[in-house]
């Protein structure tokens, strides 16, 4: 492919409208060999002649020399760059040398554990037969299986006992092997390595989960005797080391440098046009996003579409189709979770052998799934972190052919921002990783996981930190755990705890959505956040078709559907209010205190808005009443310079208005420090805080017993309001936009905004860390 000659071909284009805001050329770049300080099995050097790998990279090799010295390691470098053939070869290197060695194998999604058992046996399927070792152990593919969900039953006990590598997911391991140990003794007690892939995607609530999934890992292979390595592989992060810390409580090393070769890459910045002469709004994202792809498809560039949630996955596929000639409409196709795995591999395979030339996709194929070579990668909206924006624009241009990559920018403050800021994305050594493993809403039920596997002790706390005792107290009294002498049991109403824990979110609860007509379950929606994704009438879209919510039984909690083609789609108004219950921190930046604590939220879903496909014109507003939804959670909030104060009073603006305004932006912005999504945080913001008597702003973790990003935001508080105020004052609207400092989603309606008053506020706070 022609990347350049592709860019031309937009511009000439008559509905070419400017969006090329940036293109960086990424050159080629050869390749950096190193040799290994100590040969591999003589097997597995013949093996990689066979596989025409005559040497490894210097990060293969880095990696593999810390490895084979008995360290933990991290390899955080770019997608493509071979990071699987490391953890590859130091298995079967452990395997090869001794007959009764076993390896874990963690992916996030089972799809990605299929794909690389197939890469696995492609390398054992070249080793000779017999291997000469010293104990004469031969090694098969049947060896190596992966063991989820849809593994048949009739096979699982094979597994158990005779595989020497198990390819699984955090989920199965939480559920299915650590809660059934005793039938996996024979892995336990020979466990060498543990593989992480994909480390990055462990963050948040799900990283603070696996987190202690890992650390309930490690205490049954101490308990069977064994002691593995770990070995994670990372996208390209700012605290790859610290966060693999975190993520399995074990000293780490880390390889960042990437020594693999790669193509030359056009990234592209494509922002949508403004739609008035007021500058107070753009075209649809998603309309540019299905502009491109049919451009693409007609020119038979393959190529694949990120979006960021199912809904709008749904809708770049409707709205291509629709704009593709009838022979070409059956050469693309959604992809996303809540498909049947039947029909995902049907449309991995046609992909894969050339019968789709494009995809729509959320961000399932940003991991390491092999789909075959791909020549262009459009992301719809920053996807809320530079690591998960590499990751996808690197599904693209996976070897050293040249290839393209477009970002289309949301109208938000953090894609404007970078849209008028490119290099904060091409230079910022990119975004930092957090977990809580020690938030008591996530630790808790772990331990009493933990305790159902085996009793508890008081030594377990160097598995699970200080705070161990304490939990266990709570556990205690709250009847869930009985103490007997120095050990802590499940209590007699406690069964087989796992079952009740979802590691992919803090509630454990979903909701069903059912088609009232047949009576069909579609798909489930944890409950966290039902109330934003199917409150009555709403409009869901469940491939490619859309459906009405017309009734949201919350005891039951089922949301009943009926099909309904309708040319809008919905999205919710909210209002959060705050309480301070604890201060755990304070800083004084040169006059203006910021504080970190422990806070009550209460988030209510008040209504929402019908919008327009394709112009995003808010056709109505609906009223809703929800019970409130309360959590408590971590905050950071500070105060206001004085001097702003009698600024904004002087000139005659809205205080008020310049609170929300700021609160508005800085919450868009927060996620360029920290690896989150815009909706794992929330913000509240008052001239007059009940519980402080005087003007504050907060921004809070959005999910019970917090997260790290609000803690995160306090220890960077001068660079967030620095990069705010940059997001507001270069937005070129003259009272306030999407693009700076009005929400989608505020349940005010926006109401107070006073752009003018949230410079000053912002202008006074970055002067005071002057």
């Amino acid at each position: 492919m022609d990347a350049a000659a592709f860019l031309h071909h937009l511009v000439s284009l008559t509905d070419y409208s400017q969006q090329i805001v940036h293109i960086e050329r990424i050159p080629h770049q050869g390749a950096i060999l190193e040799k290994l300080d100590n040969p591999l099995h003589p097997s597995l050097q013949t093996c990689l002649k066979s596989l025409d790998i005559p040497a490894l990279y210097s990060h293969q090799a880095k990696a593999l020399n810390t490895v084979l010295a008995g360290k933990n390691v991290i390899i955080a470098t770019p997608s493509a760059s071979g990071k699987t053939l490391c953890y590859h070869l130091a298995t079967l290197d452990a395997l090869v040398h001794d007959k009764d060695s076993r390896a874990l194998y963690l992916f996030p999604t089972k799809a990605l554990a299929q794909d690389q058992l197939r890469s696995l046996r492609q390398i054992v399927s070249l080793l000779p037969s017999p291997i000469p070792t010293h104990r004469g152990q031969a090694i098969s593919p049947a060896a190596m299986a992966t063991f989820d969900g849809d593994t048949p039953q009739d096979e699982r006990a094979n597994i158990r006992r005779q595989a020497r590598v198990v390819l699984t997911n955090p989920d199965m391991l939480h559920l299915g092997i650590l809660p059934n140990h005793q039938s996996w003794s024979r892995l336990f007690r020979n466990l060498k390595y543990v593989v992480v892939d994909e480390t990055h995607i462990y963050r948040g609530v799900f990283g603070s989960h696996v987190a202690n999934v890992l650390r309930r890992l490690r205490r049954l292979c101490a308990f069977y005797g064994s002691n593995p390595r770990f070995i994670c592989c990372s996208a390209t992060i700012a605290n790859p080391q610290e966060h693999a810390q975190n993520l399995v409580g074990l000293p780490f090393e880390a390889v960042v440098e990437d020594g693999s070769p790669h193509g030359e890459k056009y990234f592209t910045f494509w922002n949508p046009p403004l739609i008035d002469e007021a500058k107070t709004g753009r075209r649809s994202s998603n309309s540019e996003a299905a502009f491109l792809l049919k451009e693409l498809v007609q020119k038979e560039i393959r190529s694949l579409v990120f979006a960021s949630t199912r809904k709008l996955t749904e809708l770049i596929y409707i709205y291509t189709q629709e704009q593709l000639a009838p022979s070409l409409r059956d050469k693309i196709s959604p992809y996303r979770a809540g498909y049947l795995p039947e029909d995902r591999r049907r449309i991995e395979h046609q992909f894969f052998e050339g019968e789709l030339l494009g995809l729509v996709a959320t961000t399932a194929l940003e991991l390491g799934i092999n789909i075959g070579d791909l020549d262009a990668t459009v992301l719809t909206g920053y996807p809320g972190s530079i690591a998960s924006a590499w990751q996808q624009a690197g599904r693209s241009g996976r070897s050293t052919h040249s290839s393209l990559s477009f970002l289309i920018a949301f109208e938000n403050p953090l894609d404007q921002y970078l849209m008028r800021n490119p290099d904060f994305f091409f230079t910022k050594n990119f975004d930092n990783a957090i977990t809580n493993p020690d938030n008591p809403y996530i630790l808790k039920p772990h331990l009493l996981c933990a305790a159902w596997e085996k009793p508890l002790q008081d030594k377990d706390e160097e598995f699970f930190g200080p705070t161990t005792g304490t939990m266990l107290v709570e556990l205690e009294q709250e009847g869930r755990l009985k103490r007997r002498e120095v050990r802590w049991h499940p209590a007699p109403s406690i069964f087989y705890p796992a079952q009740d824990i979802n590691i992919r979110s803090t509630s454990g609860q979903v909701y069903a959505v059912i088609d009232g007509q047949d009576g069909q379950l579609l798909e489930t929606v944890e409950a966290s956040v039902a109330f934003f994704q199917v409150h009555p009438g709403a409009v869901y879209l469940h491939q490619g078709e859309s459906y009405l919510i017309k009734e949201l039984d919350l005891a039951r909690r089922i949301a009943w559907v009926e099909p309904r083609p309708v040319d809008y789609y919905t999205q919710t108004m909210e209002i959060h209010e705050i309480r301070i219950k604890k201060q755990l921190k304070e800083n004084d930046c040169h006059g203006v205190k910021v504080y970190f604590g422990d806070v009550d939220v209460t988030i209510t879903v008040v209504g929402f808005k019908r919008k327009k496909q394709f112009t995003e014109e808010v056709i109505t507003e609906e009223h809703l009443d929800l019970p409130p939804q309360n959590f408590p959670t971590k905050a950071l909030w500070f105060d206001l310079p004085q001097k702003a104060i009698n600024r904004i009073a002087d000139d005659g603006l809205d205080l008020h208005g310049g609170l929300h305004a700021c609160e508005h932006a800085a919450i868009g912005i927060l996620p360029l420090f920290a690896l989150c999504d815009r909706n794992d945080i929330g913000g509240v913001s008052t001239p007059l805080h009940s519980d402080t008597g005087k003007a504050q702003i907060f921004v809070y973790d959005a999910h019970p017993g917090g997260i790290g990003i609000a803690e995160k935001g306090f220890e960077m508080i001068l660079q967030l309001w620095q990069a705010t105020l940059k997001a507001v004052e270069e937005c070129p609207c003259p009272d306030g936009c999407p693009s700076c400092i009005q929400s989608p989603k505020c349940g005010n309606n926006n109401q107070p905004l006073d752009k003018e008053a949230a410079i000053v506020l912002l202008e006074e706070l970055g002067a005071s860390a002057r």
